[in-house]
């Protein structure tokens, strides 16, 4: 079966900015509902077409199932048809289906599967298990969220012959070089190619064949993420660049200690400018002083750079 005109549409319109919202939560634990709303409609109105609600960013793996569903509806009301929306889905397979087959009934366009956590994988039964998820839902467009290094262009290749609505790839491996190889024997024309690793990774993923990146600092500067998509649209890497260093400091607090206090430099963030808490979910952690002040630091960079 080949790939519906829709599903082509779909694949053109995540070569952008696709924005990983955060899932606030209140002080006691319960998710922030209305401020999860706002949130995701604050993303939209600075233009904002693509969003991934159940991502890393929004704490996917510390959620339960009713609020993982809930945070599809919420997310699919807020957005009101004016961007596309990725759930992201992911756990065992049964869980994976449930949670696919609720995203389309919820109104959602695509998914976004989230890298199987089993610690014995096959690549047979890395295909079979995506070949599931998007033959459940053959309406839906699919991405892929890669961060196994011995998942090949050819294993994609093979899984998108079987599954023609699998239409992108969110890749998160730190290597352009292995990157490029990857998209190359996948198809460099046969899918949405992300960067996986937000803003850093974006300059040099986009000079080897990525024509969106993923970003959970969207949620605070939406304005300076959709900056340096521009440069690298119009080829001003010299520009690019300037963002790219606009972001570095906030980007590699995200990074460091593999990742540790990912969430929490997002949330901590959004407190700071008031618009969230910034209580999240263990095994992350609320930051500590030193931290915060390098964060205040550089908000305060950015509003005297007009990007707040």
């Amino acid at each position: 079966m080949a790939m519906t005109t829709e599903l082509k549409d779909l694949r053109a319109r995540l070569a952008t900015v696709v924005a990983i919202p955060v899932t606030p939560f209140a002080a006691d634990g319960a998710v922030e509902w209305d401020q999860h709303a706002a949130l995701v409609a604050r993303l939209i109105e600075h233009g904002v077409g693509v969003v991934t609600p159940n991502g890393n960013t929004g704490e996917f793996y510390t959620l339960s199932d009713a609020e993982k569903r809930r945070v599809v509806e919420s997310t699919v009301a807020a957005v009101a048809g004016r961007a596309d929306v990725v759930a992201g889905v992911g756990l065992d397979l049964p869980c994976a289906l449930d949670a696919a087959r609720h995203a389309r009934d919820a109104g959602a366009g695509a998914l976004m599967v989230h890298q199987p956590v089993h610690p014995y994988r096959s690549a047979e039964g890395w295909i079979e298990y995506h070949r599931a998820i998007a033959d459940a839902v053959p309406e839906l467009g699919m991405v892929l969220y890669v961060r196994d290094e011995r998942v090949t262009g050819g294993h994609i290749a093979e899984l998108a012959a079987r599954s023609p609505n699998v239409i992108g790839v969110k890749y998160a491996i730190s290597d352009p070089v292995r990157f490029a190889a990857v998209a190359r024997d996948a198809g460099l024309d046969a899918f949405a190619w992300i960067a996986g690793l937000a803003e850093l990774s974006a300059p040099g993923y986009w000079a080897v064949g990525a024509t969106g990146f993923t970003s959970g600092l969207v949620n605070v500067a939406p304005r300076l993420s959709a900056a340096l998509l521009e440069e690298l649209r119009s080829g001003d890497f010299p520009k690019a660049m300037l963002l790219w260093e606009a972001v570095r400091e906030f980007e590699e607090l995200r990074a460091a200690d593999a990742s540790a206090d990912n969430v929490s430099v997002v949330k901590e963030a959004l407190a700071q400018l008031g618009l969230s808490g910034r209580e999240v979910r263990p095994p992350s952690r609320v930051l500590p002083p030193p931290v915060r002040e390098r964060i205040t630091a550089v908000l305060e960079q950015w509003r005297n750079g007009g990007w707040l």
